[in-house]
């Protein structure tokens, strides 16, 4: 006989068990948000310049201006997640990155349009380490966070690809304003599922007076940095202007630091964190795959438009087999992750990807699609996708619950701050070995090389997994014990 207690409690069992499905959708909607953008916006920059009369110079800071909120805030916002409660956090990022959406798309005049990308960047950089922090702690242990982590993988990596199939469909179809207008339905979207789907966690924890010193030199440390990498475009690496704003840059990270370690206040981030082999051996392996990855769809964009001479519907539409890999390339870091452990999976998944990007490098100013994209494409995104979920759990893995949402925008930090540089450096060099002649030939070659380096970067990160990641067994005996203490909770 089973008693009305019996009852209530299998009930909340169900109910708990249905609660991390929908907190699971509400991630992937929000990641597959911030991901678009990240990419839909680039397409359409040709059309936006005409549209608002930007020059040159100024059409970059539609880029610029994003990437320095978003990489400048996001320890801070992650900090937040873990004071102010993350669900809190991700429903103010949402709205935020919905209304300038919004706003931007109506922009007038270029200087309302890098606005709206700034506020952008700034809900951004509070919605991607809350979501990730909430699925970190909704998916602790066992199978049930390998598939939360492949799916958030697929999520993240097809965002990024179809985005910019998304532009340029939006931009040559229905007008450039659509690039900004594409987001206000699912941040509202994510907005409800958030809302109604997420539970509000118990209170956080508040150790102490938050720590503002901190937050500031951080956050203008990393805006500093992001700010003198990518004006590399502008200012050469041995320029004056460059060298000071580095300099400026590495000496507010320095004070940062020094100020972690002798705060009286609940510090931003925890300097012990970093001592975690796990937490520091996957930030610099994300750093080196994060640069590496920026550049790929930079040169192939280029190439495919400025060398084969396709138009941007098409550019994006040739994106797909990269998408679709990541995809398949997640659903196999499921499969495998049952039985294997995230370090060798972040091995295979950089080796396969440094491959792919070997191949990227044989590309020819008379190629095509079929012969010079394609198969690297897919070899590629395969990899990447292996590798891209297990990163972030690793990353989190033995974080204590009140760090999770520091530890969260650790890792989206170095992936951008690695995205930044290597884009700079990659583009520097790439430029460097084009020349003054841009025919299609001296481009290719450019593209080619830059493609190269990113192989270099993607071998770099696997050394990097390999020495610094620590040795762990097959995950199967932790996960199938929570399974069966799962099915013994049921019965």
């Amino acid at each position: 006989m089973v008693t009305r207690t019996e009852s209530a409690g299998r009930k909340s069992i169900i109910d708990a068990d249905a609660r991390p499905g929908l907190t699971l959708a509400a991630v992937a909607v929000v990641q597959f948000m911030v991901s678009l953008d990240l990419s839909v916006v680039n397409v359409g920059l040709p059309q936006i310049g005409l549209g608002l009369g930007f020059s040159a110079v100024g059409l970059t800071w539609v880029i610029h201006a994003y990437a320095l909120t978003f990489g400048g805030l996001l320890l801070l916002g992650g900090k937040a997640a873990d004071r102010y409660g993350r669900k809190r956090v991700l429903l103010f990022g949402l709205g935020l990155f919905g209304l300038a959406s919004l706003v931007g798309g109506f922009a007038q005049a270029p200087g309302y349009l890098v606005a709206a990308r700034a506020v952008q960047g700034i809900g951004a950089a509070a919605v991607a380490p809350a979501a990730l922090a909430l699925l970190t702690s909704t998916f602790p242990t066992g199978k049930a966070r390998v598939r939360a982590f492949g799916v958030w993988a697929a999520v993240n990596a097809a965002g990024g690809a179809l985005g910019v199939l998304i532009g340029g469909l939006l931009t040559q179809y229905a007008g450039w304003r659509w690039v900004m207008f594409v987001s206000v339905p699912m941040a509202a979207g994510a907005l409800a599922l958030t809302w109604r789907a997420v539970a509000a966690g118990p209170p956080p924890v508040r150790g102490g007076r938050p720590d503002v010193p901190g937050a500031v030199l951080s956050t203008a440390g990393i805006t500093l940095l992001v700010f003198g990498v990518v004006r590399t475009d502008r200012y050469p690496w041995t320029s004056p202007v460059t060298l000071t704003t580095l300099a400026v840059a590495a000496a507010l990270l320095a004070a940062f630091i020094y100020v972690e370690r002798t705060t009286t206040r609940e510090p931003l981030i925890r300097l012990g964190l970093f001592a975690n082999r796990s937490v520091a051996g996957a930030n610099i392996y994300n750093l080196f795959v994060g640069g590496a990855m920026a550049s790929s769809f930079y040169f192939m964009s280029l190439y495919l438009q400025r060398v084969l001479g396709t138009g941007p519907a098409l550019t994006g539409l040739e994106f797909l087999p990269f998408a679709l890999g990541v995809i398949v390339g997640s659903v196999l870091a499921i499969k495998l992750g049952y039985r294997l452990a995230p370090r060798t999976l972040l091995v295979a998944g950089g080796l396969l990807t440094a491959a792919g990007f070997a191949w990227f490098g044989l590309i020819s100013s008379e190629g095509a699609f079929i012969t010079d994209v394609l198969g690297p494409s897919i070899v590629a995104s395969v990899g990447f996708g292996l590798c891209l979920g297990p990163v972030v759990s690793i990353a989190t893995a033995g974080v204590a619950p009140h760090e999770t949402g520091t530890a969260s925008g650790l890792l989206n930090s170095s992936r951008q701050i690695g995205a930044s540089i290597g884009l700079a450096v990659l583009g520097a060099a790439a430029q460097n070995r084009t020349g003054q002649t841009a025919t299609p030939s001296a481009l290719t070659d450019g593209y080619a090389f830059g493609l190269t380096l990113g192989a270099a970067l993607l071998a770099t990160a696997v050394l990097i997994a390999l020495t610094v990641l620590p040795r762990a067994g097959s995950p199967s005996r932790a996960e199938q014990a929570d399974d069966r203490d799962a099915l013994l909770a049921r019965d």
